[in-house]
This record gives structure tokens, sequence and C-alpha cells, in this order.
């Protein structure tokens, strides 16, 4: 396996761990309008596809993030080297299936794996595809919606993966915004670790510009 136990002895966090690991709701999350005009730009001008090629920004500040590769393992926190993100792909009947990626490569590498690994998840039509969970970023869109807030379902007893969630892109004095929600466990994630991981989202979607 690709993680690491964390010792308790050295882990800054062990009391808020132990905290908020026992809550029936230990969640903490945040939905922020984060610019893309510069981003859209270059998307639109080089006939990017959208939602990939957001996802892959997302994953990346995701991964950037030590404590979002965090997880509650079963005697204590573990964490991964980098995580996958397991996606949902709008499907003709109104349903969905999933879909995992591995954003760890190139960009234009990525994108045409993606694309083909997207047509596989289509085609089998499946929400179980048999993977260990535990390691993936969930990763979902409302393409249909720009909204202020969101609530996401979550599992009894509570799962420790970050969500992360987008809906549909706005415009607001001359610039374009898009709404990125995130949902973490608290105790593995605090308001410090959200900010960051959204300061590294700028910067990664800063970089296709360029």
């Amino acid at each position: 396996m690709n993680y690491k136990k964390i010792s308790m002895d050295t882990y800054a966090r062990k009391d808020h761990y132990a905290y908020f690991s026992q809550m029936g709701y230990p969640y903490a999350g945040v939905t922020v309008n984060v610019e893309i005009t510069d981003w859209l730009s270059v998307v639109r001008a080089r006939k990017l596809p959208f939602f990939h090629s957001f996802l892959y920004a997302a994953a990346a500040a995701a991964n950037s993030v030590p404590q979002f590769r965090q997880r509650i393992g079963e005697n204590g926190p573990i964490e991964y080297e980098s995580c996958r993100s397991s996606y949902t792909v709008a499907l003709d009947d109104g349903t969905y299936c999933y879909c995992t990626l591995d954003t760890q490569q190139p960009f234009e590498e990525f994108l045409i794996y993606a694309a083909d690994e997207q047509e596989k998840a289509v085609n089998k039509a499946g929400i179980d595809d048999g993977e260990d969970a535990q390691e993936l970023f969930f990763i979902s869109s409302l393409p249909w919606l720009t909204y202020a807030n969101l609530i996401q379902p979550v599992p009894v007893p509570a799962d420790s993966n970050p969500r992360i969630t987008w809906g549909r892109y706005f415009q607001m004095e001359r610039k374009m915004w898009i709404p990125v929600s995130v949902l973490c466990h608290h105790a593995l994630v605090d308001g410090i670790h959200l900010h960051r991981f959204y300061q590294q989202l700028e910067k990664q979607l800063g970089m296709l510009c360029g």
C-alpha cells in the first residue's frame, strides 16, 4: 500500500483527532467562489475538455496538501503518497456511474487517458467498481447550477475521504467565477488546510495559463 502510518506520539493533532473521531457528523466544509477568468479563456482557446481540465487542477491541489491525503485507518491516522480521484459521470438515462482516475501524469497525457477511462466507465455503467475506496478523493460537479452552498450525503459510520464538488461558472464584475465546495473529516483537516487547498487550486489553474 502507498501509505504510511502516522505516529500518535508525534502527531500534533492527536487530541483533535480523538475529539472529532467520536462525533456523529465529524465533517467540516466550505464553498468558495474561485476566479477562472484567464483559465477559462485558455480552455476555450485550446478547446480543452472543461471537466477533466478542472479535475486535473483540483486533484493536484488536493494532493499537494498532506492532510487531504490522510485517512482514518484501523489503528490510527495514515497518510497516502498520492490519491486518485473517483468522480460521477452522467448517463443518458439520468443516472450516473463512477470513474476512477490517476492524475499523477503530465496534463496532455492525462486528458487522453481520462477520455479513455471515462468511456470504459460509461460502458460498464455501474456505481460499484470493486475498488478499495479509502484512498480516493470523491469528486462531483453540478454543471447545471450556480450555487452558494451544498449539502452532501455521507455514510454511517463516517468515512474520511475529502469530497470536492464544483458547480456552473458565472460572470460577476467582468470576471468568471466557479463555486467549489470541499467537505473533509475534521479529525484530519482544519480550516487552515481548506485554505491551503484553495490556494493550491488557484496556483494549479494559473499554471495552465502559463
